[in-house]
């Protein structure tokens, strides 16, 4: 279960976390989770390129690991990098003890203050714990989700997500990865193609 749009209640709720950008600007915010992947990943990196856009990728360190030229790829060609944990872990089925070191393990393997959690899910205990301990994150949600990583998604229909209810200063969630694979390679040169003509532009946070 998922919502396209991240509804003003749940903002609310959690008022400390980074939702969209504040900006009057024609800026939109991709980013792309659970990466980096052999194939998905370069694809996205080609793509972007010929639009001329920044994104940021939330890695997951195992994935790091298993393919660490990709990831400096990433870093190379210009583009922000965030924490995803080591291993995806979902923070409500998991200590806090346990996410903090996991995010401890894989920030060995990317540095940046970003952090995103896996699923959007995370206690408000580790949330605090990541603001206010060294090294401090910035913890970085979304205002739009693709729904890539639906399988039951058609194509069409995660573009659709994307052009209904992207505006500035929209941080937008793809996933490079090898179950988003069929709905990013459709969705995501159409979504950079629409806003480039519209006149956004694609920046990194």
């Amino acid at each position: 279960m998922y919502i396209a749009s991240t509804p003003q209640w749940l903002r609310a709720f959690y008022p400390s976390l980074v939702w969209k950008i504040d900006t009057s600007e024609k800026k939109l915010y991709l980013t792309f989770d659970d990466g980096p992947h052999k194939t998905a990943t370069p694809f996205v990196l080609n793509t972007l390129k010929k639009f001329d856009a920044k994104a940021t990728f939330f890695c997951i360190g195992k994935n790091v690991d298993e393919n660490q030229e990709v990831y400096n790829q990433i870093i190379k060609e210009g583009h922000s990098v965030g924490n995803h944990t080591q291993n995806h872990l979902n923070g409500w089925k998991t200590s806090k003890y346990y996410y903090l070191k996991n995010v401890a393990v894989a920030a060995q393997r990317i540095q940046s203050s970003l952090f995103r959690p896996p699923y959007g899910r995370i206690s408000k205990a580790q949330i605090k714990d990541l603001q206010t301990s060294e090294p401090t994150y910035k913890i970085i949600m979304w205002s739009v989700l693709s729904g890539d990583f639906d399988e039951n998604l058609t194509n069409e229909k995660c573009f659709k997500n994307v052009l209904k209810y992207s505006k500035e200063g929209s941080i937008i969630v793809f996933h490079d990865s090898a179950k988003a694979w069929e709905r990013l390679q459709y969705a995501l040169p159409k979504t950079l193609e629409h806003f480039s003509k519209q006149g956004f532009t694609f920046e990194g946070l």
